[in-house]
Parts: structure tokens; C-alpha cells; sequence
């Protein structure tokens, strides 16, 4: 599986961006897939993920409200609507994509097989 993200930019503090994350390769609907974001200095965090029926959606906790994940598996596409963005929201994002037996998706890396190559979001104050 090969992640293309895409949809990053520069965007005043209170604005909106919908990042996407194209993926190749066969079988995107049994993947769970996850968006993770790496501020400068700081390190990855996890920020959503989706099972691969969008049956089961997880947010870190603190951008619960603002962002919303989505999928199309006809599309073989992720995702990631963030709104009312803030300057600490500024990082590289990187989507994700793994498997489990169980389909649910994970807050953690590790658990992660394929990875992006991340998009900028800037927010400016």
C-alpha cells in the first residue's frame, strides 16, 4: 500500500483545510486508517483513525469537535476535515494505514504498517 497526502497549506487561525490521503494497491476497505501529526520539536501524536467500514471512528481526545475523519473506499481515500484551526494545530500530517484481525483502528504507531509522506499545515495568529 503506497499513501499519498495531500491538501495542506497556509491558513489563518480560525480557517478550515480538508486534508485527503490516496491510497494504491487492493483491499483500502479492509485497512483501519489513522491520521498522526508531528509539531516542530515536538513528538508524532495521533490525532484520528477510522476502521475500514468507517464503523468505528477514534480522536485524540483534544481535537474532538474540530476535526472529523472520513473515508471513501471507492475512492480509496482518507479524509481528515479540520476546522476552526489554531497556530498550535501548525505540524506535519501524516496518514496512515494498518491491520487488525478485529478491523478496529489504533491510536498507536507501532500498529501502523504504511505510512505517508506528510502534508504542511500551517496556521497563522
Amino acid at each position: 500500500v503506497q499513501l499519498q497526502a495531500s491538501g495542506g497549506g497556509l491558513v489563518q487561525s480560525g480557517g478550515s483545510l480538508r486534508l485527503s490521503c490516496a491510497a494504491s494497491g487492493r483491499a483500502f476497505s479492509t485497512y483501519f486508517m489513522g491520521w498522526f501529526r508531528q509539531a516542530p520539536g515536538k513528538e508524532r501524536e495521533f490525532v484520528a483513525g477510522i476502521s475500514g467500514g468507517a464503523g468505528t471512528i477514534l480522536y485524540a481526545d483534544s481535537l474532538k469537535g474540530r476535526f472529523t475523519i472520513s473515508r471513501d473506499n471507492a475512492k480509496n481515500t482518507v479524509y481528515l476535515q479540520m476546522n476552526n484551526l489554531k497556530p498550535e494545530d501548525t505540524a506535519v500530517y501524516y496518514c496512515a494505514a494498518g491491520y487488525r484481525r478485529s478491523g478496529v483502528p489504533s491510536q498507536i504507531e507501532r500498529h501502523y504498517d504504511y505510512w505517508g509522506q506528510g502534508t504542511l499545515v500551517t496556521v497563522s495568529s
